[in-house]
C-alpha cells in the first residue's frame, strides 16, 4: 500500500496524501487503491486554476461581493459587558487595511492538561488577568489629617488575585515615588486597610486627590493588557478567551498550550511570530469573519490577498500608504485614491506608464492583459 502512494509523491501534495492513507480500510485490493489514487489525482487536477486565469480579479470579486452583504454589528458575550469583539464589514477592514489599533484586542488562550479539562480554570484565568489597585481596593477615601490617602481591601479578594499584603504596599511604593505605605486590620470587619502618605508636610487637597488618582492604576500582576478574562468550555476542551493581548508574555506561561494560541491582532503576530504567522492570521481571521457571517468564500482568495500583504517580509495594508504605494503604474494609483495628486506628480516628473496591468487598461478601454507568467512566443514569417 505504501509503495503504490509513493508513487503519486510530487504529483500530489503531502497532505493529501496522508488523508488519503488515514481514510484508507486496511483490507484494500492493489488494483482498487491505484483507482482510488488515479480518480484522487484527476479531482487535484482539475482543482488547479489554469494557467493564465485572472486569479486577482476572480478574487477582488469574490470576496468584494460577500463584502456588500455584511452587517456592521458588534458581537457582546453575553454576561459579560466589558468584552465584546468587532464583527462584519469593520473588522474586515481592520484586518485589509492592516491598521496598527484595533477596537477589540483579544486572544484565545488554550491550555495544557490537565487545566484544558477544567482543572482550576478560574484560579489560572485570574493569574492571566492584568491586576490593577482600583479593582482590589473596596474603596478609596482621603485622610486630612493624617496627610493620606486611604483604601480597604478585602483579604479574600487579594487571595482571588493571587496577591500578598507586602506586594501591594511594595507596588504602591514603585508607582508613587516619596510616599511611606503603612497597613493596619480593620478589627470590625476584618478587612486590610492600606494608608498611602506623602513625606511633604502640609499637602494640599488637591495634591492629595492626585496622588489618589495615580495609586489607582498601580499594577500589581497578572499580564500587561489582558483586561478582561473569560473561561469557555468548546467542545470537550476549556480555553481562556480574553479582552486585551499579550501574546509575547502569554506564550512565555508554563500552562499555555503554544501550539494553539492565538491573538486578533496581526501586528502582534508579526513583532512575536514573524512574517508567515502574520499571514495565517490574515487568513484566518478574515475567514472566520466570513463564516461568522454566514458567507463562503474560498480560502484561496484570501490566501493571495495575504499573500499580497506579506510578499515584502512587512505587513502592508490594501491603502494608497500600502500595497497601492509599490505600484509602477501611475494611472493604478490614481484610479484607487487622491487621482489628482498622482497624476500631477507624474505630470511634473514627466512619468511613463507601460500599461501593463489591469486596472490601467480599463481606465482607457483596451483589452486587457491577462496571464502572468505565460510565456510569449515571438515567431518571424517569411515574405513571400
Amino acid at each position: 500500500m505504501d509503495k503504490i502512494i509513493r508513487e503519486y509523491q510530487g504529483k500530489l501534495p503531502n497532505s493529501i496524501l496522508e488523508e488519503v492513507k488515514a481514510g484508507l480500510p486496511s483490507t484494500l485490493s492493489e488494483s482498487r487503491l491505484r483507482k482510488i489514487m488515479e480518480k484522487t489525482l484527476e479531482e487535484y487536477e482539475a482543482a488547479q486554476i489554469d494557467a493564465g486565469e485572472a486569479v486577482g480579479l476572480v478574487s477582488a470579486e469574490s470576496i468584494g461581493e460577500p463584502g456588500t452583504q455584511m452587517t456592521l454589528n458588534t458581537f457582546h458575550f453575553a454576561g459579560v459587558a466589558e468584552m465584546n469583539v468587532t464583527t462584519g464589514l469593520p473588522r474586515v477592514i481592520e484586518i485589509l487595511d492592516a491598521r496598527g489599533t484595533i477596537k477589540t484586542p483579544m486572544m484565545e488562550i488554550y491550555l495544557k492538561e490537565p487545566y484544558s479539562k477544567g482543572k482550576d480554570i478560574k484560579k489560572i484565568a485570574m493569574k492571566i488577568k492584568e491586576a490593577k489597585l482600583s479593582e482590589v481596593a473596596k474603596e478609596f477615601s482621603i485622610d486630612i489629617a493624617e496627610n493620606a490617602v486611604g483604601m480597604r481591601i478585602s483579604r479574600e479578594t487579594l487571595s482571588e488575585y493571587n496577591l500578598t499584603e507586602e506586594k501591594v504596599k511594595d507596588a504602591i511604593k514603585s508607582a508613587a515615588k516619596g510616599v511611606s505605605v503603612k497597613s493596619r486590620e480593620d478589627k470590625g470587619s476584618g478587612e486590610l486597610i492600606i494608608l498611602v502618605k506623602t513625606k511633604e508636610e502640609g499637602s494640599d487637597l488637591n495634591e492629595l486627590y492626585k496622588l489618589k488618582d495615580k495609586i489607582k492604576g498601580t499594577f500589581l500582576g497578572g499580564i500587561k493588557g489582558i483586561a478582561y478574562v473569560l473561561p469557555v468550555k468548546r467542545g470537550e476542551e476549556f480555553l481562556i478567551m480574553t479582552s486585551g493581548t499579550n501574546l509575547k508574555e502569554v506564550l512565555e506561561l508554563d500552562f499555555v498550550d503554544r501550539q494553539k494560541t492565538t491573538s486578533n491582532d496581526i501586528f502582534e503576530v508579526n513583532r512575536v511570530l514573524g512574517i508567515e504567522a502574520t499571514r495565517q492570521a490574515i487568513i484566518n481571521e478574515t475567514l472566520n469573519v466570513m463564516r461568522a457571517q454566514g458567507l463562503n468564500v474560498d480560502i484561496r482568495h484570501l490566501m493571495l490577498v495575504a499573500d499580497t500583504m506579506c510578499s515584502t517580509g512587512v505587513v502592508k495594508g490594501i491603502t494608497r500608504y500600502g500595497v497601492i504605494k509599490d505600484k509602477a503604474s501611475i494611472l493604478a494609483k490614481a484610479s484607487f485614491e487622491t487621482p489628482l495628486k498622482h497624476i500631477a506628480q507624474a505630470s511634473m516628473l514627466g512619468a511613463s506608464d507601460n500599461l501593463n496591468s489591469v486596472i490601467e487598461n480599463v481606465m482607457i478601454n483596451q483589452p486587457v492583459p491577462l496571464g502572468t507568467g505565460l510565456p510569449k512566443l515571438l515567431t518571424k514569417f517569411k515574405k513571400e
